[in-house]
């Protein structure tokens, strides 16, 4: 079983990074908090958790031992898969995602893609004894042109499920400013937002 992984980025998506070590690249799917957190970085040390299924295997890599706590938290609710859990820590960060888990905010879960009523109380009941409080800031870190940004954004988007009709409508809703995103996870979150709303 893969528990770290040191090395090489060859290749990487706002959802996934491919990292070499020793001649062997491993393919990693990731949040867009630990999207944000290795942004621009050649060299990455990940804690990962090697998720198996009856018919798959995957990596799920994190920045943090903290957010595979919670990833590894998210996925033993009934009705959470990993890919679910990745997609609830792209919608928020994990110290929001341990606030709303705190402060039984059923709505932050439902907005989320696949989180239904029944498995967003799931969560609240069974988590809320098992995770403290966190900060609820999230670290974002500004990044290439608009372009990029929407073409990567949309990239991510279509990779966590959503057809390509919505996710470009819920982008182009969007409006860049001096306000506005400033990096692709940035972008990312405003259309989930949007996407949730819709």
């Amino acid at each position: 079983m893969i528990a770290s992984l040191r090395g090489s980025v060859i290749k990487r998506t706002p959802t996934s990074v491919v990292v070499e070590c020793q001649g062997v690249g491993y393919e990693v799917r990731i949040s867009l908090y630990t999207a944000s957190a290795i942004e621009g970085q050649k060299e990455v040390s990940l804690t990962v958790h090697h998720h198996f299924s009856q018919d798959n295997q995957a990596l799920f890599g994190f920045t943090e031992e903290a957010e595979k706590q919670l990833f590894i938290h998210l996925i033993s609710v009934s009705g959470v898969g990993p890919n679910t859990a990745q997609l609830i820590l792209s919608y928020m960060s994990p110290q929001e995602t341990e606030v709303a888990i705190m402060s039984e905010d059923l709505l932050a879960f439902k907005k989320v893609k696949g989180v239904g009523d029944k498995t967003a109380r799931r969560i609240l009941v069974d988590l809320k004894d098992k995770i403290s409080k966190g900060s609820g800031e999230s670290h974002l870190i500004p990044m290439k042109t608009n372009n990029t940004m929407e073409e990567e954004a949309l990239s991510a988007l279509l990779a966590l499920g959503f057809p390509r009709s919505q996710a470009q409508k819920a982008l182009s809703r969007i409006n860049p400013s001096d306000e506005g995103p400033s990096s692709v996870e940035a972008l990312i979150r405003h259309a989930l937002r949007a996407l949730s709303q819709s």
